[in-house]
């Protein structure tokens, strides 16, 4: 599983176009988890990690992987 730190999702629909995007981004299986209250954001696959940052930060929001 890959986990993001997300920063500036505020409510569920912030939540909501993190999850949309995340599923769109190539090699993501499936998006176990996006939590506004967390800043988090998890998903399993083999996604390049770059990619899942630049979709999140294409709507709007910063992320960063977890170590």
């Amino acid at each position: 599983m890959i986990r993001l730190n997300v920063t500036g999702m505020t409510c569920g629909h912030c939540e909501s176009a993190v999850q949309k995007a995340l599923a769109n981004v190539s090699g993501v299986t499936r998006v176990v988890e996006v939590d506004r209250e967390k800043k988090l954001a998890v998903v399993e696959g083999q996604p390049d990690v770059s990619a899942l940052i630049e979709a999140i930060r294409e709507e709007g929001y910063e992320a960063e992987a977890v170590p």
